[in-house]
């Protein structure tokens, strides 16, 4: 006697083979997503560790100055830029993707229920928009650094006020975590796709991109301030940026604004202790 058989068209079977699909469709993007981190961090790692020996510039005061806003021996300008904008936006991928996969994988799911079948593009339509915005970021980020940089070296009084400006700039960035406005773009972060728009559609996946993108950039602007001043090769300083950042936008609803109010007082002290260090009182 032979084995049972079942008709391809099935409806019986068929929540098996969605849920299967699913499965494997939810472990792709998972896997893939960890793979795109990895790389982007083995990469950030390797630039940091490569500018590094390439040594800082002494200023006054006893502080250095970062080499990502400096040329190097024989690099245009427009070198320079396309250099620094080049591996910003592969340390932003390295920074921001653990705390957007979730929001990706959300935008899947609803998109998903639709019964759209493009999910992957649209799905990389969003995570573009989304690095879109970070790209511009950066791009108003390396002038602005560069202009600071000329000036410093040429006024030694504004160079030795460094260190001190950079503690205010901490205590500030801090103080913002308890702020409505703080808690008004950490919450935008975790709203689902969608409000009745027409979800499957590349212009509607790019703008909800740009959208996530905006808000994020509002809403770790203060933390991402506090790498530029601390140095944006920093290590470190970027570790400590990401888990932050991570840490207060995954966090469920409610506990996340308490998150970012103890990031707040961290990085209240923090500034509290550059000034008072840069002043010479401890």
């Amino acid at each position: 006697m032979t084995g049972a058989t079942f008709p391809a068209n099935d409806p019986e079977r068929a929540p098996s083979r969605t849920i299967g699909a699913g499965m494997v469709s939810e472990r792709a993007f998972f896997g893939i997503s960890a793979l795109l981190f990895a790389a982007s961090a083995a990469v950030t790692i390797v630039w940091c560790s490569s500018m590094s020996a390439m040594g800082e510039m002494p200023m006054p005061g006893g502080w250095t100055m970062s080499m990502a806003w400096m040329r190097t021996c024989g690099q245009t300008w427009p070198g320079a830029a396309a250099s620094f904008l080049g591996m910003w936006i592969v340390m932003m991928v390295a920074m921001m993707l653990p705390s957007l996969v979730p929001m990706l994988w959300r935008y899947r799911q609803t998109v998903g229920r639709t019964g759209e079948t493009r999910l992957a593009w649209l799905t990389a339509l969003v995570g573009a928009g989304y690095f879109f915005v970070w790209t511009v970021f950066g791009m108003a980020a390396f002038p602005l650094g560069v202009a600071l940089a000329a000036v410093e070296m040429q006024l030694p009084a504004l160079a030795r006020a460094a260190p001190i400006a950079v503690g205010v700039v901490v205590l500030i960035a801090g103080a913002l975590q308890f702020t409505a406005w703080k808690a008004h773009h950490l919450a935008c972060c975790r709203v689902a796709p969608g409000r009745g728009r027409t979800l499957p559609d590349p212009g509607t996946a790019w703008r909800h991109g740009l959208r996530l993108g905006l808000h994020c950039s509002h809403c770790c602007a203060n933390l991402m301030a506090i790498l530029l001043v601390i140095g944006v090769m920093d290590l470190r300083a970027m570790a400590v940026v990401t888990a932050a950042i991570t840490v207060e936008r995954l966090a469920p609803a409610g506990a996340g604004e308490r998150v970012a109010r103890a990031i707040g007082a961290v990085a209240v002290g923090a500034g509290l202790f550059l000034i008072a260090r840069a002043a010479g009182l401890v």
